[in-house]
């Protein structure tokens, strides 16, 4: 982004006006958005620039700000300082804190922090935005067919694979709340609490998802999977070893774990088709596809 139309955004704020400082430096690391850290009267802060055509990928940045501003009430999500409009951007508190490798990520301890920071969001009120991987994956179809781009030779298969998967969670329905539903490791940061960043595909949805989201990005073997829907599903002052964990809620999250990758697959295929940026989005849809159909073949999802 020039610097003069950063510069104007930055003047946009109310709570810098005529405050000593802005120094603004690039954060790498998204492949969506750009985000800059602006540093004012001491303090440093985050300005999110969303990427372009992002509402092809289903972002709708008014309901990322409720969501955002829901999860920072409870400390989860960094605090919003504002939202500028009409673009969408989003200006949040730096978060001075360290990545958390994948590895470490799956150690027992953080397991059990990622299970308390989603029953918490899981239990906050409704907001308007809602969250299918079904959906989601049907419309990024029409969207990516929009724009020309290839898809792999047995992707029927795939569609035909996952409407068995979605009648057979119609057997047992789940009531909606607030889930993340983007839950890569690089939307974790540890400062003390466990943050989570990235709210920009947050909605009312199925809980499994953001639980499966969270065990697919982390690539999480069958015992630590075990160990995140205890620890998820074990009532307040209750020790997660002594909860008795039902087959049938263990196979929703193994099937989920295959729409988070059916998700992530076209979400990249999407982007080959609307993306400016420097990064290879077919190699990335490839990955999750190959993934997507490995589970699928060892997935016994129609009972």
């Amino acid at each position: 982004m020039e610097e003069s139309l950063l510069r104007e955004l930055i003047g946009r704020v109310p709570q810098w006006s005529g405050a000593q400082g802005g120094a603004v430096s690039f954060l790498a690391g998204g492949i969506t958005n750009r985000n800059y850290r602006v540093e004012v009267n001491g303090e440093a802060f985050v300005l999110r620039v969303g990427g372009a055509n992002t509402e092809l990928l289903g972002i709708n940045r008014r309901h990322e700000y409720e969501a955002h501003r829901a999860a920072a009430g409870l400390g989860i999500a960094p605090e919003v300082i504002h939202f500028l409009e009409p673009e969408g951007y989003l200006v949040t508190r730096f978060i001075a804190g360290r990545p958390i490798p994948p590895a470490e990520m799956g150690q027992p301890e953080n397991i059990e922090r990622v299970a308390e920071a989603l029953r918490r969001i899981h239990h906050l009120p409704a907001v308007a935005a809602t969250f299918s991987p079904f959906r989601t994956v049907e419309e990024y179809t029409q969207t990516a067919r929009r724009y020309g781009v290839a898809f792999p030779a047995d992707f029927g298969w795939y569609l035909e694979r996952m409407k068995e998967i979605e009648q057979a969670f119609l057997r047992d329905p789940f009531t909606p709340c607030l889930c993340h539903n983007d839950l890569l490791n690089e939307n974790f940061l540890d400062d003390g609490r466990l943050r989570i960043l990235d709210w920009e595909y947050a909605g009312m949805g199925d809980p499994f998802f953001d639980l499966a989201n969270f065990a697919a990005h982390h690539q999480l073997s069958d015992d630590q999977q075990h160990h995140l829907l205890s620890c998820y599903f074990t009532p307040p002052n209750s020790k997660p070893s002594t909860f008795n964990l039902q087959s049938s809620i263990f196979a929703r999250l193994k099937l989920m774990e295959i729409m988070s990758d059916f998700r992530e697959a076209m979400w990249g295929l999407v982007q080959c088709g609307i993306s400016d940026l420097d990064f290879d989005f077919r190699s990335y849809a490839d990955r999750y596809f190959q993934r997507m159909a490995a589970n699928l073949i060892a997935s016994d999802y129609t009972k």
